[in-house]
């Protein structure tokens, strides 16, 4: 028995709306391989970036030994819900002929007296420490998450709004092919113009 079909055949059963369907979901997968190309991308200029600003800041950062003339106490953190840190009155030279005084972050076991490391800047003013790898990889590793992520929430809603127009349109036309084939698939015509003229 010969078979008229052929591996190149359009299939008759399937619809431009199944094409569109499909053509939308490659389009998602490959907007999905662009968001991770991206998201590595970003995170790796973002670590080269920031990792050329920690060498540069670290440069003018100096750690000094200071001696604590007061006994610790708690401060609130920087943002609403941060541990409270301990803290407590330090003094310090740096350079050697300017001393300073300031309330730093100390160890909770510091006593009046006790000496502790303090990162101060080039003038010898208290100063943040410079960042560390952990905190580089986060920021680049955070920057790049948020890149692929973005990326696929909005082509994830790109092809959902796609995807309902297509159905949209898909139920209108079958409305209107069933309303031309139901009369002959159940073999109910329908009344025609003055059909209910006595």
């Amino acid at each position: 028995m010969d078979d008229d079909r052929t591996p190149g055949a359009a299939n008759p059963l399937r619809r431009k709306a199944d094409r569109t369907r499909v053509l939308l979901h490659a389009a998602f997968a490959v907007a999905c391989l662009l968001a991770v190309v991206c998201g590595i991308a970003v995170g790796r200029a973002v670590w080269i970036d920031a990792g050329h600003a920690a060498e540069t800041l670290a440069r003018h950062r100096h750690v000094v030994t200071a001696t604590a003339v007061g006994e610790t106490s708690y401060r609130t953190g920087p943002r609403p819900g941060d541990r409270p840190v301990v803290v407590a009155p330090v003094t310090w030279q740096y350079p050697a002929d300017r001393r300073h005084a300031d309330t730093v972050p100390v160890p909770a076991q510091t006593r009046k007296g006790d000496t502790v490391a303090v990162w101060v800047d080039d003038r010898g003013d208290a100063a943040t420490a410079p960042p560390v790898t952990a905190d580089l990889a986060l920021r680049a590793f955070g920057f790049g998450a948020a890149v692929l992520t973005g990326i696929v929430l909005l082509a994830g809603a790109l092809v959902r709004l796609g995807i309902r127009v297509v159905d949209a349109r898909s139920a209108r036309a079958w409305e209107s092919e069933w309303e031309e084939v139901e009369p002959l698939w159940t073999g109910r015509l329908h009344p025609g113009p003055g059909a209910d003229d006595g």
